[in-house]
């Protein structure tokens, strides 16, 4: 039996929110009218490095949010969610609109946790949010225009710095140049095999990527000073220093995981309020931790798409179980990639072919979905 209508706002277009759009039509005729609230471009993770090393071109990254949610009919309010007062059930939003929601779904990403206050004089670039990397690439090809290959210091140990380090290091070899980075990593990495690590870092050091262990302390016109003394030429500085939900999330009042995610059930709910739901980086599902992927928010979106419906209809709830191993893949921005599920790993062309080919069909299939033209 069909109950009144339920108003669910849909706070972000990450990759479940983006899938859930195709459903819209289900989610109607279970008495559920959603609304999306998100910026109107969506920047896709997976071809961020593509873009930043020159191998695409920008638009290959991008979506048209507006598109796709008017293709299923989807109200779209082109702003972001600030605030939440979950009593009165209202959201407050960066355009200045309140909208009264019965039930919100998050799938706002990550930002990039920069810790604590770092003194900047110069130049800085935070990997997270995406749109800042346009930004990056910029300015770092103001400097190869000039036919200077700058000094560029990554700041994070994890696979995105070394992804990141990667790809800056591709541009700076497009153009003729010979590439300076450094990473700067706290301890020695282990997010992949050792083996496979040791093989990825003799692949870099081959290109003139380096890596150094300490912290960031201070940032000064062309260098970094470190907080045991040491100062490291910087023309560059890019923080890859891990991740975090936006604040939104944890100004909710809601039980956080211990890296600031909003903790959820299996079914993708607030482990304390029914009407709070969330899928991705903003979120972790208790007992089930996994890192932050796209992987799981695509594999997530059914479950997400059911559950919306499910409160129109009062039907049951399905359970989410993300996969306890997934492919991973690190494009290097030479051609290559390295390619992670357990394990077992592969560094070469054929991962890179591999990651090519999902990505763009990901993206390819939402632009297929929203009639949108690609213009190289």
């Amino acid at each position: 039996m069909i109950r009144a209508r339920v108003r669910i706002v849909l706070a972000g277009a990450g990759h479940a929110h983006l899938l859930v759009l195709k459903h819209a039509g289900a989610l109607r005729a279970a008495g559920v009218e959603p609304i999306l609230v998100a910026p109107p471009t969506f920047h896709y993770s997976g071809l961020a490095t593509a873009v930043l090393s020159g191998a695409l071109p920008p638009g290959r990254a991008l979506l048209d949010v507006a598109a796709l949610a008017a293709r299923f009919g989807v109200p779209h309010l082109p702003a972001e969610v600030r605030a939440v007062d979950r009593r009165a059930r209202r959201l407050h939003l960066s355009d200045g609109q309140d909208l009264a929601y019965d039930a919100v779904s998050f799938n706002t990403g990550s930002v990039t946790d920069v810790g604590g206050d770092l003194p900047d004089e110069g130049e800085t670039w935070p990997v997270k949010p995406l749109s800042g990397l346009a930004g990056l690439r910029a300015r770092l090809d103001d400097h190869l225009a000039d036919g200077v290959s700058p000094s560029i210091l990554v700041a994070g140990g994890g696979p995105t710095g070394f992804e990141v380090a990667a790809a800056l290091a591709g541009r700076v070899e497009r153009a003729g140049l010979s590439p300076r980075v450094v990473i700067l990593r706290r301890s020695a990495p282990d997010w992949a095999p050792g083996q496979a690590l040791d093989r990825l870092s003799a692949a870099l050091r081959r290109r003139g990527i380096l890596q150094t262990s300490g912290e960031a302390a201070v940032r000064r016109p062309g260098e970094v000073l470190l907080s045991d003394g040491r100062a490291l030429p910087c023309d560059l500085l890019v923080l890859a220093t891990g991740l975090r939900a936006p604040d939104v999330i944890a100004d909710l009042g809601l039980p956080l995981s211990a890296d600031g995610r909003l903790a959820v059930g299996p079914t993708l709910k607030s482990t304390e309020d029914p009407r709070v739901f969330a899928v991705g980086d903003c979120a972790v599902i208790t007992g089930s931790p996994r890192p932050p992927a796209g992987v799981f928010g695509v594999r997530a979106a059914p479950i997400l798409a059911h559950n919306l419906a499910a409160l129109g209809t009062g039907g049951r709830l399905a359970a989410y179980a993300p996969q306890s191993r997934w492919l991973s893949i690190i494009d290097l921005g030479d051609g290559t990639g390295l390619a992670l599920q357990g394990p077992f790993w592969s560094l070469g062309r054929g991962a890179l072919m591999l990651k090519r080919r999902l990505d763009l069909g990901f993206v390819d299939g939402l632009r297929a979905a929203s009639g949108e033209v690609l213009e190289d």
